[in-house]
């Protein structure tokens, strides 16, 4: 048992978190895609695919990547040990369990089905509060608090049995992506340019980061009391949205476009504007509501997630933050799939059904290629021989 703690594998969060989320993409993803090929193979929350389909994809697939993350950067962020061996292992095995539940939840009490899949996340806040507060490291507890409200959508989901608190939960990513995505694109991609000789800086716009992640959390409140296609929701969604394409005139955009670990970064932060204008679209012209919230789900949470998910083991498993040609196809495949969820709806109506199979079978293929790329490296020790 000490050998197996001590593998490399159990090292960082993100090595079992971003292996076991992938994996569990491409699961879910083929699954869904078989409900509308017609396989006859499908998975229910409550007697409903459709909840177990949105649950999965937020509280299943997008959590593991969102722990793998924090567990990962709470480290850098403290300079403390990571979260490692046991401990990880139990974070591990309780997120597994409460998969392995809500796919037997047809056959298992709903009140054991829910304890298990919501325990997950107040042991994470728990284990990523220590090292903060250890350190005194105020500026991230904001992490601790989205975990707290992301965890209350959760039971809520449980105590009503409808889709409506998936809302907030998927806006509480959107403030994630809005957060990290405002610290980690401009860093990465003024440390990245300059490293190529250009002079660039990155500027400092706390006001206007402020005032976007601000209307996100506005946005939360509109979507959890009067929905996603109220005229408020719609207001409150655009002024979002123009926020956030304001904030990208410091990214350095155009000089990214040579960098594909760049440009996927830029890519995913994009999503998240064009599926905020979307969600307004939807509430003032029409535009189909599930359409706006693929933007944000496979447009946005794809793109982020597959482009973090790479940038994060090559850095730190000590590669070079280069992206080969299978890691640049599988970035293709999500735009791809991305886009053709959010237009197969408008452009593709009597082929409805096909639009979304084949879309969800790029989805599963993206995340299978991660798997295929990245899983003897999410296993093995660095090749600098630091530790894992």
């Amino acid at each position: 048992m000490k050998k197996f703690l001590e593998m490399p594998f159990l090292g960082r969060g993100f090595r079992p978190f971003f292996l076991m989320g992938a994996i569990y993409a491409v699961y879910v993803m083929t699954v869904w895609g078989g409900v509308y090929g017609g396989s006859g193979i499908s998975q229910t929350l409550f007697g409903d695919p459709v909840l177990w389909h949105a649950h999965e994809m937020i509280f299943g697939f997008t959590v593991a990547i969102i722990a793998g993350f924090l567990l990962t950067a709470v480290a850098n962020w403290t300079g403390g040990a990571p979260t490692r061996q046991a401990h990880l292992l139990v974070l591990s095995l309780l997120w597994l369990g409460g998969r392995v539940a809500i796919n037997c939840a047809d056959d298992l009490p709903l009140w054991f089905v829910a304890i298990l899949d919501c325990s997950f996340l107040p042991v994470l806040a728990v284990s990523l509060s220590i090292p903060l507060v250890k350190s005194r490291n105020k500026r991230n507890f904001v992490f601790l608090f989205l975990l707290a409200a992301f965890f209350t959508c959760n039971v809520l989901f449980y105590s009503f049995a409808e889709k409506w608190p998936l809302y907030p939960a998927l806006m509480i990513i959107m403030i994630m992506i809005s957060l990290i995505g405002g610290r980690v694109i401009p860093a990465f991609t003024v440390a990245a340019l300059r490293r190529k000789g250009m002079m660039v800086y990155q500027k400092d716009q706390y006001s206007l980061d402020l005032a976007a992640v601000a209307s996100l959390g506005v946005l939360i409140i509109s979507m959890a009391v009067v929905g996603p296609e109220h005229i408020i929701t719609g207001t409150i969604a655009l002024i979002s949205s123009v926020l956030h394409a304001i904030r990208m005139k410091n990214y350095y955009l155009l000089p990214s476009l040579k960098d594909p670990m760049l440009w996927m970064l830029h890519v995913g932060y994009s999503w998240l504007v064009v599926g905020l204008a979307s969600l307004s679209a939807s509430a003032f012209w029409g535009f189909p509501v599930s359409a706006a919230i693929h933007a944000l789900t496979a447009g946005a949470i794809g793109t982020m997630t597959i482009s973090m998910m790479t940038r994060v083991a090559l850095a730190h498993t000590g590669r070079e933050l280069i992206a080969n040609p299978l890691m640049l196809t599988a970035f293709f495949i999500m735009i791809g799939a991305g886009l053709l969820r959010v237009i197969g709806p408008v452009l593709m109506a009597d082929d409805l059904a096909l639009s979304m199979e084949i879309s969800a079978y790029m989805w599963a293929a993206c995340f299978a290629i991660y798997i295929i790329n990245f899983s003897a490296i999410l296993w093995s020790k660095r090749p600098d021989g630091l530790p894992a």
